[in-house]
């Protein structure tokens, strides 16, 4: 049995990404490193091709690697431009400004190895990626050597270092969350109350109670006219009025003795009782049994960037949307909130009404998980197009270009804000989302390590593998410390928050893995995902300006 080179080539991808999956899923410690497993397997695959003169097809190979990590990084930004704006409010604000000292520092710390070692800028960019553990680093330094002319086969090279210094970036993250935790005597249990406190602080739920009119002074007031002494904070569900229970207009009197079912944010809640009654003990949904309750799924174009109020749902048919649920967290209708892809509305009313607010609002729960293809490539070429335009900088001979890594992510942030256009909706599911960002980042990491695999020993027992190392372990450690020292002595962070946000200052999943088994608190979560869309901005920007430092004059 034969095979020819475009054959063996997919073969070889196929058992390196195999592989590296079964390699990233073991785990010791509860510690695994996850999809850099496919990086190893494919240096090994790359190895013994190598040893056996087996040539692979290397424009196959290039398109591959390409390809994939546009994919990964489209899916990054498409998963996190919704999210991209607020992650930087409140306290997300200090966690991102630690970020963004921490990769300024490492980018510093790298352009000082690189005029001090002579290294060559292809392990200088690989090594630094490898250190931070940060996959569109690694794609955005291949592409920024590639716009900057540097010969292929040396952009080739660029695994070679990342591979080395990937072990000590997960190992240094996970050292100096030990070192913080001991230098500051942290309690895990006293971390976890008080997270919870905080989060009790802040978090304000929806109150549904209900509230009997006694104040003669709103005879005839409208439902409107009652909401708007809380500023429309609020939603009135239901009304009962005498015997009879049903869903009010915006134009719906109130009568003293009404009970009337408030929906909201409990301070406004309790706000709006105060100013027209007192609680009630009676049940306004009680011989409601003309009304039903349904959760509609939002998935019809025409709806979606809409508030509730605007779309006048009053005006066809008699329904109430009580609250709406995204991502597993309750809001209210208010006009503030625009519709998004996939909310699920509580519709309370006839079920008639229900009914026709459904195909109004598209319930069509079997789009939730399907991929829209067409924006898909929209976005993947509107991101080569963002990608390859040169932004000139005064006083360098080069212009900076986000190329195949930082244009796509661009996109992807543009279009899931934009949420959607008529009928193409830009932001995916996160199923489908998570599968597009797999395929990509397996194809992308198989591609490096088997280009990588033929010099990967020989670097480590021959060559400059061991200054790789030393060099990659400063730029993981540096950082690292130094925020978790300003974080924890200065700003007062939580502990579990900020070893979160360590792990996602360097997208570190194998870490993020470790902190959590500190504890079954959410906070680390919390703290990862503050930084995690801020931190792949700027993980895809700075080997740009590195490039940029070290061969733009």
């Amino acid at each position: 049995m034969t095979f020819n080179n475009l054959e063996i080539t997919i073969i070889a991808i196929s058992i390196a990404i195999a592989l590296g999956v079964a390699i990233g899923a073991i785990k010791i410690r509860n510690i695994s490193i996850g999809v850099g497993g496919i990086l190893f397997s494919g240096i090994l695959v790359g190895h013994i091709l190598t040893k056996e003169n087996i040539i692979l097809n290397h424009d196959i190979l290039h398109f591959i690697k390409s390809f994939g990590m546009m994919l990964f990084v489209y899916a990054i930004g498409n998963r996190v431009g919704p999210s991209f704006i607020s992650s930087l409010k409140s306290q997300g604000l200090k966690l991102n400004l630690l970020i963004l000292l921490s990769i300024s520092i490492a980018t510093i710390i790298t352009v000082l190895i690189a005029k001090c070692s002579g290294i060559e800028i292809q392990y200088i960019l690989g090594m630094m990626s490898g250190a931070v553990t940060s996959t569109p680093s690694l794609g955005a330094g291949s592409e920024a050597l590639r716009i900057a002319g540097v010969a292929p086969d040396k952009v080739s090279q660029i695994g070679l270092s990342y591979a080395v210094a990937y072990p000590f970036g997960i190992l240094g993250l996970i050292t100096v969350m030990l070192i913080v935790k001991a230098i500051f005597k942290i309690n895990i249990q006293a971390e976890e109350r008080e997270f919870e406190a905080e989060n009790s602080r802040k978090t304000v739920p929806l109150a549904f109670k209900d509230i009997e009119v006694t104040n003669n002074f709103l005879n005839g007031y409208s439902v409107t006219e009652i909401c708007d002494m809380v500023n429309q904070k609020v939603v009135i569900s239901r009304v009962k009025h005498g015997d009879n229970t049903f869903v009010p207009k915006p134009d719906t009197t109130i009568e003293a003795g009404d009970i009337i079912r408030a929906i909201g944010n409990v301070k406004y809640v309790n706000k709006l009782a105060r100013a027209i009654g007192i609680i009630s003990q009676i049940d306004a949904t009680m011989n409601a049994t003309n009304l039903s309750y349904s959760r509609v799924i939002a998935t019809n174009y025409k709806v979606l960037g809409k508030s509730i109020p605007e779309l006048s749902l009053h005006k066809f048919t008699d329904v109430v949307i009580s609250r709406i649920t995204r991502n597993g967290i309750d809001f209210s209708p208010l006009r503030s909130l625009k519709l998004q892809f996939g909310d699920i509305l509580h519709v309370i009313g006839e079920q008639e009404n229900i009914d026709a607010v459904a195909v109004r609002f598209g319930n069509n729960s079997a789009q939730i998980n399907k991929a829209q293809i067409v924006p898909i490539f929209i976005g993947l070429a509107v991101g080569m197009l963002i990608g390859a335009f040169p932004i000139s900088i005064p006083g360098t001979s080069i212009p900076i270009k986000l190329g195949m890594a930082g244009g796509p992510l661009m996109a992807g942030i543009i279009f899931s804000r934009i949420g959607n256009i008529g009928p193409v909706v830009w932001h995916m599911p996160p199923s489908v989302n998570n599968a597009i960002k797999d395929m990509g980042v397996v194809l992308f990491l198989s591609i490096v390590g088997i280009s990588s695999g033929a010099m990967f020993i020989d670097s480590i027992v021959n060559g400059d593998g061991l200054k790789w190392m030393l060099w990659g372990t400063l730029i993981t450690l540096i950082p690292v410390m130094t925020i978790g020292f300003i974080g924890r002595k200065f700003l007062k962070l939580n502990y579990l928050t900020l070893i979160g946000m360590i792990a996602g200052g360097n997208t570190d999943t194998p870490a993020l893995a470790y902190a959590s088994s500190l504890s079954n608190s959410d906070a680390m979560s919390q703290g990862y995902a503050t930084v995690y869309p801020f931190t792949m901005f700027l993980r895809i920007l700075s080997p740009q300006i590195i490039v940029l430092l070290l061969m733009g004059q």
